[in-house]
């Protein structure tokens, strides 16, 4: 395996042309881009090196924050079903791919285009680079400890963990937080950022967050809940109507039928849903 990929390294310009310098380590060249400062032919460099998407080795001075052993945000930038998602670390010419075998196993919850992994960078034994997503003793060991001053504040946070008893939330602050599925309307993806507000402290120091609004901001918030509920559905369409039982509405939207039939019939009057065969239907999509 060559040592050189995804490290950083001193190497001495050999040659140069219009556009780059021609670095040399081990017996390697690795192009250096001219953009990146000026140079001379037999200076030693330091830079980072990598394959571009040609293959090619490139390096450059302007150190990805992802590296081997060391974590950072990246942002992903495409997904592909048969290997998983690609993720922008700053690097000029290529983005690193995460493979699904570390994304959950639903490809509802896989990161989409914007979202956020905290990742770090391995190479395989053909060279290949890869990222992969750091895990929770990371975050903890990020983390700080929340306190009772943070109760009822409006905080944001990346999904970082999804386990059946609920998600995990690293806050912009830096503190985790937890939101338990009934304190929810949809799971968030892996990576997904999100707003909530805390309603509980752990004693660990774990913030107990609902993504639910509060009861007086339920009632203008309503319509907005039901066109983000349909925007991130299948097909943009659900089995719930204003013929639905008040039982499922409060199940499923935690509000109650009368509200649930004002926010729908503002919607279709706004011509942006409809209702069809027991189901409501997205017609003009809306950002989430």
């Amino acid at each position: 395996m060559n040592e050189l990929i995804a490290s950083i390294f001193k190497g001495m310009i050999i040659d140069e042309n219009d556009q780059a310098y021609f670095v040399q380590k081990n017996g390697i060249t690795f192009k250096l881009d001219k953009t990146e400062g000026t140079h001379a032919v037999g200076e030693m460099v330091e830079g980072f090196g990598y394959q571009n998407q040609k293959q090619e080795f490139r390096m450059t001075t302007n150190f990805p924050q992802s590296r081997k052993d060391h974590y950072a945000f990246g942002e992903v930038t495409d997904t592909r079903r048969d290997l998983g998602v690609f993720v922008n670390i700053g690097l000029p010419d290529k983005d690193v791919a995460v493979s699904l075998d570390e994304l959950p196993i639903m490809r509802e919850l896989w990161p989409k285009k914007g979202d956020q992994l905290m990742i770090a960078l391995k190479v395989d034994e053909k060279d290949r680079l890869w990222g992969t997503i750091a895990d929770e003793k990371y975050f903890k060991a990020l983390s700080k400890p929340g306190n009772e001053a943070l109760l009822n504040k409006d905080i944001s946070g990346t999904a970082f963990r999804l386990k059946l008893a609920g998600s995990y939330l690293l806050t912009e602050d830096h503190y985790i937080a937890f939101v338990h599925p009934s304190e929810r309307y949809q799971e968030p993806r892996l990576g997904e950022k999100v707003t909530g507000r805390v309603i509980g402290v752990r004693p660990d120091g774990v913030l107990n967050v609902s993504l639910k609004p509060r009861a007086h901001e339920a009632i203008g918030d309503d319509a907005a809940m039901i066109l983000a509920f349909l925007n991130r559905a299948p097909q943009n369409e659900m089995a719930y109507t204003d013929k639905s039982t008040p039982a499922e509405i409060e199940q499923m939207f935690g509000i109650s039928k009368g509200q649930f039939k004002r926010a729908l019939g503002n919607l279709m009057k706004q011509r942006l849903i409809e209702q069809k065969d027991g189901i409501t239907r997205l017609i003009k999509k809306t950002n989430d």
